[in-house]
This record gives structure tokens, sequence and C-alpha cells, in this order.
């Protein structure tokens, strides 16, 4: 039988976490936000107050959306909270080891029939279904940052994911009013398979001097229309990220033309992640963003 979703716990409060907590609860379904620390927690919920606010100055949804949404999401920091949610999404650091432990964590508390997602950009869904108590209801359902903005949504099946989990996970999704893409099970899946070398090329167009930053992400926005250079899509997604995703193509593909460039390498190394820590190919302490190099 296909599990009708209704009730949803995201855990993890960060930047993807909190935005999936958003879109669920003003979609209608019931939210809770997990995560560890407390203080993560207020903050992804100022987080959401936020981009709430943004849409109603924007005009995409009312004060009386806003309010019947915020009284949808629930929060807490102890994991038994999501012991009667029908779907679990896991959206914390793109580490494998740290999702391992979190579905160790998490397996324990749910209902035999919940559908466990991970919001992973990159990595195998098979393999992350081996480590819970249910492969077949664990399914990959990638969003896009920024989440209450992107259509997007890929959803990747693994080996084991069977047929109901993923038309309950389908009917979720679309009950988003996003758009659905589905992969396959493959390193990156299709989004970032495409997207990360060709960020990584332009580092390497840097690293070897061919163009500025200025100017490669010039290059990009003009001469390919689009809205946003490579180097500054970097500092919005996270060197770290970005790195994270690129070893993964690497090592799962084996295959050199996925090879981290020495340069990205050296930006996470000195802890210049992007907008995050406020340094990465651009500098973002002063008034208007400033090229590193």
């Amino acid at each position: 039988m296909v599990v009708e979703v209704k009730k949803v716990g995201v855990i993890g409060a960060g930047q993807m976490g909190n935005g999936i907590a958003h879109v669920s609860a003003l979609a209608g379904f019931d939210v809770v936000l997990h995560d560890i620390s407390q203080d993560r927690i207020e903050k992804g919920i100022a987080s959401i107050n936020g981009n709430l606010a943004r849409q109603i100055s924007k005009g995409t949804i009312t004060e009386e959306e806003r309010d019947l949404a915020l009284t949808r999401i629930k929060t807490s920091d102890d994991v038994n909270a999501l012991s009667d949610a029908d779907l679990v999404v896991e959206a914390v650091s793109e580490n494998e080891q740290v999702k391992r432990k979190v579905f160790q964590t998490v397996c324990p508390v749910l209902r035999p029939d919940a559908i466990l997602g991970t919001n992973t950009s990159s990595i195998s869904i098979t393999r992350l279904a081996s480590s819970t108590d249910r492969p077949e209801k664990f399914i990959g359902i990638h969003f896009m940052n920024p989440v209450p903005l992107m259509e997007l949504v890929e959803l990747v099946r693994g080996i084991a994911t069977d047929d109901a989990t993923f038309e309950a996970s389908k009917k979720y999704t679309l009950g988003l009013h996003k758009t659905i893409a589905v992969s396959e099970d493959f390193p990156a899946f299709m989004v970032n398979r495409i997207l990360l070398p060709m960020i990584n090329e332009a580092i390497y167009t840097l690293y070897e001097g061919v163009g500025s930053v200025e100017a490669i992400d010039t290059a990009m926005r003009l001469g390919a229309n689009h809205p946003m250079g490579p180097l500054q899509l970097a500092d919005f997604i996270g060197l770290d990220i970005c790195l994270s995703i690129m070893q993964v193509l690497y090592e799962g593909l084996a295959d050199t033309k996925y090879r981290p460039c020495p340069l990205l390498v050296k930006y996470v190394e000195a802890g210049w992640l992007g907008r995050k820590t406020q340094r990465g190919f651009y500098d973002y302490r002063g008034e208007v963003p400033v090229p590193t190099r």
C-alpha cells in the first residue's frame, strides 16, 4: 500500500532543512523540524519567518497563509518527536558518515511503515539505504537551494526502493507544487553531475590564470546567459559542498576529468567557504562583494 504522507519530519534545521519545512508547511503538511541543537532550531525558525515575510512582500502568499503555515511547524531537539511522521527527510551536512549516524539514531523511533528520505545531492542512495532498517522505504528527495524558490526536485530510487515508496514520495513532492526529475542512482545524479564539473572547470580557469574571478563570472553571465557566474554560484553553494560533490564524482566514476581543482581544495583548507564564512572567491565583509583573486 502507498503511504499517505500527512506529517513530515525534517532532520536538520539548516538552510536546506528549514527550507523543506517551510514549503511543506505552506503546502498543508504538518511538520516536525528536528535538530540536536536548540540554537540551530531557533535560527531555522527565524529563517523561515524571514523567507515567509519576503513571500508576503512579493505578493506570492498572504499573511493568513503565512500564519497558518507557522502553526503547522513544531520543533524538537528530541528525535522521538519524529515517531509518528509518515515521511522523514534527512537534510544534514553532505557527509556520508554523518548521515549514517543520523539514520542509526532515527530508524529505531520511526513507525515500521514510515518512509525515510535523504536530501543528499551526490551520495549513493543504495549505499545510504543499506545503513538503515528499511532500504525498500528509503529514497533520495533532492531539493534545490534555496528550497522555497527553486522549482525542481530530483527523485532518486536506490536498488531496493519499492514502488509504494516512490509513488508516495512523488505525490508528496507534487503536493509542494514542485517539478520532479527522476534520476538513476549514479554519483551526483543529474543536476550536480552537470553543474559541479562546470564550476570546477571555472575554478581551473582561474587557477591556470586564463581569467580573473570577475572576468570568468562576467563571461558566463553575459556570454552564456547564466543568472550568476560560476564562481559566484560556488560561493553561494558553499565551497566545501562543491569539493565534497567533486570528490564523490572523482571517486565514484574513476575519471580524472572530475579531479577537484587544487585551488578549490586550498580555499576549503583555508576555511574560505563562500558566503557562509564571508570569504570565498569573493570577500563579502564589505558593502559590496570584492573578488579575492
